[in-house]
């Protein structure tokens, strides 16, 4: 058989050759000489635009979001009509040589367009985004259009350089990266502040609309197609019986088969009812999508561990949520957290990971997002990079609880609204007086009470603390949370009765710790970074 040419068969309309494009931080931030001379392909957004030169020509700031800093662009009238070009908010995707500028410019090189190959314009009287500076609350109005702001772009330009270093970090560390549900059935937390998963209401208005359009039957209906079904049958086993022909029969048993479908919907349909479903005066998530009650996660711990105990260092980072009734900078109702799960790791280990990881995120920022971090400096935190540099060249503090509350109990140059006294969880207000006043760097925090942290935390020797540890930071306080897992079952049993966990959690837990502490014979520690 000869192979057919269709490569163009019914194809009448030839590809749009490609048109590679260059981004303006990789032309701010080149050498002119390499530069000057070079065609490129440019596309952005309008930030200011304006004509010149009795509307000869006209200047466009563009930016394509690659970078903070505009590219200087200039248009000729003969090249596009100057109107379409300048508002602010339009977008452009045009051609040209890079030159260098007059003497004196404030630009190392500009772009002299030779051709407008695409413009989405924008009428000035409607867009919403005016050059002057806008509030971050005026913002929350323009969800589509504030990520062209210098303040959200840059705000995202700094979140992407801190995931991509995380994920350099643990690659570098050999982590491995896990990726944990987010629809769960488990509470990690432990604290009930989840927001629930159903689809228990969206079913019930469902129902309700059916049933408004189509009333369910009445019992009468299904004793009358009930009544039905036993006269099809009958008739069936009638022409079975008198050996009727295989025609006749086939049809009978074709009726009384649409007579049981039909017995059947109208039986599905009798069992409607509106609302959510109930039993025993209860929900019935029976009746629920998963058969069960489910959350978005609050942490992927549980799962992440499991992992730990099968391929040694393990990280998740992913979105949790937590159902807090709280409006404060410091609650967040969804956010992305990073898990850490160490194997065969004691406290130390623990901490020597988290200070590494602070210290290469905030080198990562001075090195590859200085310009973003600068902008923050003029706008909004004016010690920010500063704060970067101390943290990332200086050694933590590293003291216990019990020496934090001491030190915190002799301050006599400030009153805490909080009482200092050793049992307590220490609050922001301490955290923040051991990094800024008393020690002026990163401190860590460890073995604190029992009672304040997890029961699955390890034990100390003094029966009173646990393996436990917070990084603290200036200007926020706790940043990092962790700790060592207790692998003494018999500790671990013995924690559960104390705290009077019940019966049935108990013996679900402990399975669950059983098979895989035993299993593994082995410590874990973990940290994470606090919500903050």
């Amino acid at each position: 058989m000869e192979a057919k040419d269709v490569s163009s068969a019914g194809d009448d309309t030839a590809l749009e050759s490609s048109r590679p494009r260059t981004f303006i931080k990789d032309i701010v931030r080149g050498v002119t000489e390499e530069l000057v001379g070079r065609k490129v392909v440019v596309g952005g957004w309008v930030k200011t635009g304006r004509e010149q030169g009795k509307g000869s020509f006209a200047f466009l700031e563009l930016n394509d979001g690659s970078c903070l800093a505009n590219l200087q662009v200039i248009v000729d009238a003969a090249v596009h009509p100057l109107t379409q070009l300048v508002p602010t908010g339009t977008c452009v995707l045009v051609e040209g040589e890079l030159k260098k500028p007059p003497e004196g410019a404030k630009q190392s090189v500009e772009l002299k367009v030779e051709s407008v190959l695409e413009v989405g314009p924008v009428d000035p009287a409607e867009y919403p985004l005016p050059k002057t500076r806008l509030t971050l609350e005026f913002l929350r109005d323009f969800g589509h259009l504030r990520a062209r702001t210098n303040t959200i772009s840059a705000v995202a330009r700094i979140r992407d350089e801190l995931a991509y270093a995380t994920h350099t970090f643990f690659r570098k560390n050999g982590f491995r990266y896990v990726h944990t549900p987010i629809i769960t059935t488990s509470d990690c937390e432990g604290a009930g502040e989840m927001f629930q998963v159903t689809t228990l209401f969206s079913n019930a208005e469902k129902v309700e609309k059916e049933l408004k359009q189509n009333p369910r039957p009445s019992e009468t209906d299904i004793e009358a197609a009930k009544l039905l079904v036993k006269e099809k049958g009958e008739t069936v086993s009638q022409l079975k019986s008198s050996k009727a022909s295989k025609q006749e029969i086939s049809a009978s048993v074709s009726e009384l088969t649409k007579a049981k479908e039909s017995l059947s919907r109208l039986e599905e349909r009798f069992k409607l009812k509106a609302g959510i479903p109930q039993k025993d005066g209860k929900i019935d998530y029976a009746k629920d999508f998963f058969g069960r009650q489910a959350f978005l996660t609050v942490s992927g711990q549980l799962q992440v561990e499991t992992y730990a105990c099968a391929l040694g260092n393990v990280y998740t980072f992913g979105p949790t949520f937590r159902a807090e009734h709280s409006h404060t900078s410091r609650h967040l109702a969804e956010f992305w957290m990073v898990e850490p799960e160490i194997a065969f790791a004691n406290l130390e280990d623990d901490m020597n990971y988290a200070e590494s990881y602070v210290k290469f995120l905030c080198q990562w920022l001075l090195d590859n997002c200085i310009e973003d971090m600068e902008f923050m400096v003029k706008n909004f935190d004016k010690a920010a990079i500063e704060r970067l540099k101390l943290v990332s060249s200086s050694p933590f503090e590293r003291i216990s609880y019990t020496k934090a509350v001491q030190l915190l109990k002799n301050v006599t140059d400030k009153k805490f609204e909080n009482e200092v006294e050793w049992g307590i969880d220490l609050a922001s207000e301490h955290e923040r007086y051991l990094t800024e006043v008393l020690f002026k760097k990163p401190v860590i925090v460890y073995n604190y009470p029992k009672g304040i942290k997890a029961f699955y935390m390890k034990l100390n020797d003094d029966q009173k603390t646990v393996a436990a540890m917070d990084v603290l930071v200036p200007k926020v306080g706790e940043l990092i949370g962790g700790s060592q897992r207790e692998e003494r079952l018999d500790v671990l049993v013995k924690r559960y009765t104390n705290i009077c966990l019940l019966v049935m959690i108990v013996l679900l837990s402990i399975t669950f710790y059983y098979q895989l502490e035993y299993s593994m014979y082995s410590i874990l520690s973990t940290f994470s970074p606090s919500r903050s």
